[in-house]
């Protein structure tokens, strides 16, 4: 099955992809287990990384080759100024993003379960930090060959969305749980891809089949995944399902890992914009396996060259 929407052509713009959402600093805190009320335990490991949904996810598409834009807003204390430090290392254009006076830098603590890899993430974001639809300049969405969105800042991604979709650029969300207006934003995007307890707190669903049968259904989106961690993904289009497994590997810390599938996803497209979307899946698995390998949401993004080892071991159903 083809990719469900077309992929703009490369010829006349500046950037691939254009994300636009959060940014943030993480404080890595590694567990021998996860901790009880009222108890103490010593820190195998500490780091502070940066971090943040779509910030990571463009330094993933980078590092996969492909030209990258951030819209948001960095506070302009010193996390902020790092959090700026960042994206432009890694060749992420910033120029469309503000940074607000007077205003802390998203940051988070996550604490990670030494035993498997999994985290748990606490965070605080400053108002000021808010994108309003107003704030969102339009030639920068459409700057691009793909837009990604999160569901943090609701009106502006649905107002980018609209935009994007005004000047035929297809869009790509990353949603973790209901909010007010998000069923407006879902029916403006074209590849939903979705946390694991989503489509079934959308929709009522308890089966995910169905869930995600009723969410392509409700928000009319050609494409909609969820993200499964050690079990893969499971997606519909076209009226099909598509269960794609993990690629086995040595869990870390799976932080980062549902970004990196979505920056693959994007990757998979602009690199074969007329592929199968199964190929395409398939190649962000890969991608998002292979961010686990290390501390932290970019401690071990991979390379090109890395994503197309491990596809030759690809697993079979």
């Amino acid at each position: 099955m083809r990719i469900p929407f077309r992929v703009l052509p490369a010829a006349g713009r500046s950037f691939d992809v254009v994300g636009l959402g959060e940014n943030s600093v993480d404080f890595l805190l590694v567990v021998a287990e996860y901790p009880t009320s009222n108890t103490k335990q010593r820190l195998q490991r500490s780091s502070r990384q940066p971090g943040g949904q779509i910030a990571t996810a463009l330094v993933a598409c980078s590092r996969l080759g492909w030209r990258t834009r951030y819209i948001g807003r960095f506070g302009d204390d010193e996390f902020g100024e790092k959090a700026r430090e960042s994206l432009a290392s890694e060749r992420v254009d910033t120029s469309c993003a503000l940074t607000v006076p007077g205003a802390f830098n998203q940051f988070a603590v996550i604490l990670v379960d030494a035993r498997t890899g999994a985290r748990t993430v606490l965070w605080d974001r400053h108002p000021g930090l808010t994108l309003d639809p107003a704030d969102v300049p339009d030639e920068a969405v459409t700057s691009g060959r793909m837009l990604m969105l999160d569901c943090v800042d609701i009106p502006a991604s649905a107002h980018a969305a609209r935009c994007a979709r005004f000047a035929g650029v297809p869009t790509v969300l990353d949603v973790e749980k209901t909010r007010p207006g998000i069923v407006d934003l879902l029916q403006q995007i074209d590849a939903i891809i979705a946390a694991e307890n989503f489509p079934t707190e959308l929709t009522g669903h308890e089966d995910l089949g169905r869930a995600l049968e009723a969410m392509a259904r409700e928000s009319n989106a050609p494409f909609v995944c969820v993200t499964l961690g050690a079990e893969g993904s499971l997606a519909r289009c076209g009226g099909r399902e598509i269960r794609t497994p993990a690629f086995p590997i040595d869990c870390v810390d799976s932080t980062g890992a549902g970004d990196v599938f979505r920056a693959a996803f994007v990757a998979g497209c602009l690199r074969a914009p007329d592929g199968d979307v199964e190929d395409v899946l398939t190649y962000a698995n890969a991608a998002a396996a292979l961010n686990c390998r290390a501390l932290g949401a970019r401690g071990a993004l991979p390379s090109p060259d890395e994503v197309e080892q491990l596809l030759l071991v690809r697993p079979h159903i």
